[in-house]
C-alpha cells in the first residue's frame, strides 16, 4: 500500500504516519501532486499538535482513513508557485490550516464559506478533487491551493504554528463580536486549551 502512495504523484515526500488505530507514528514515504497553476508548494518548517489530531489518529471519531499523516497547523517557506499565483513568491513564509482546497464554485464557496463546501478538501484524512488521498503537515513539504494559504508575519516566530487552529478558533468569534469595548465584561465558563489563546488576545483588546 505504501508503495502505491509513494508513486501516486510525481513529487516524492516524506512524513510520519499511523497505519492503524494504535496512533503510533512511523516514517512514511509518499508523494505530492505537481504544483498547479494556482498552487503554492512549500517546505514545512513547523507543525502543531492539535488534540483533534490525536482523536483522528486513533479513529475516536469513527472517520479515520489509514495510512494517515496528520497535522493541520502548518508553517513553512515557499519553494515553488504556480504560473497564476498572485499573492505569494518563492521565499515567503506561509501557513496552512485545516483546509487545502474546495470546489470554489458552489454557493458556499462564493460567499467565503468554503468550510461548508460539499467538496471541501481537508488538509489530511480526506480526498483531493482528483480523488487522491490528502496527507497533512507532519511531513517535509506540502502543496495547497493559494486561496487556502496565508502569509506568515515576519515578526512572528514560526513555532507559533498552533495559531492556525487554536488561535483562529478563538480569534474568529472575537472578530465577529466587534461590539466588544473596553467597558465590556466577558466571562469564561470553562478554561481549556483554546482559551489560553483567548486570554492572550483579550489582553490586547483589554475588556474586563
Amino acid at each position: 500500500m505504501a508503495k502505491s502512495f509513494e508513486n501516486e504523484h510525481p513529487i516524492k515526500a516524506f512524513g510520519w504516519a499511523t497505519r492503524d488505530t494504535s496512533g503510533v507514528l512511523s516514517p512514511f514515504n509518499f508523494s505530492r501532486r505537481v504544483t498547479g497553476e494556482k498552487d503554492v508548494q512549500f517546505k514545512v518548517m513547523y507543525c502543531g499538535i492539535c488534540h483533534s489530531d490525536l482523536h483522528q489518529l486513533k479513529n475516536e471519531w469513527g472517520n479515520s482513513k489509514y495510512p494517515m499523516v496528520p497535522g493541520h497547523e502548518v508553517v513553512g517557506v515557499v519553494i515553488e508557485v504556480g504560473s497564476k499565483v498572485e499573492k505569494f513568491k518563492v521565499g515567503d513564509k506561509v501557513g496552512v490550516g485545516c483546509m487545502v482546497g474546495s470546489c470554489r464554485k458552489c454557493e458556499n464557496c462564493s460567499v467565503d464559506l468554503e468550510n461548508y463546501c460539499p467538496r471541501q478538501i481537508p488538509t489530511y484524512n480526506g480526498y483531493s478533487l482528483d480523488g487522491t488521498f490528502t496527507f497533512g503537515g507532519y511531513s517535509d513539504m506540502m502543496v495547497s491551493d493559494e486561496h487556502f494559504v496565508v502569509h506568515w508575519p515576519e515578526n512572528l516566530s514560526m513555532d507559533a504554528a498552533p495559531l492556525l487552529c487554536a488561535g483562529i478558533t478563538t480569534y474568529s468569534p472575537l472578530n465577529i463580536l466587534d461590539s466588544i469595548s473596553l467597558e465590556c465584561t466577558l466571562v469564561l465558563l470553562v478554561l481549556e486549551g483554546s482559551d489560553i489563546w483567548l486570554l492572550s488576545l483579550l489582553r490586547h483588546s483589554e475588556p474586563k
